[in-house]
């Protein structure tokens, strides 16, 4: 498997990104609305990091192996 260099920033944005999530997937989440203006600035933050225009980030695998990274606390939980 491939590793990539990636920035403890973007990681943690991702990480984040997924908890927010997670939060609003709950039934009846509190606080709706901060979480989605929540999520659309982590997704902004991710969606154009500086990385992604490194040659390391120009690769789609780099994308996939990120999501796989910051949300593998949550799939060691499914199996």
């Amino acid at each position: 498997m491939e590793s990539f260099p990636f920035p403890d920033d973007l990681v943690r944005a991702q990480r984040d990104w997924h908890a927010a999530y997670r939060a609003l997937a709950v039934p009846r989440p509190r606080g709706v609305t901060e979480l989605r203006r929540r999520l659309l600035a982590l997704s902004v933050r991710v969606e154009w990091h500086p990385f992604w225009s490194t040659p390391d980030g120009w690769s789609p695998a780099a994308r996939v192996e990120l999501r796989r990274l910051a949300g593998g606390q949550r799939r060691s939980d499914a199996a």
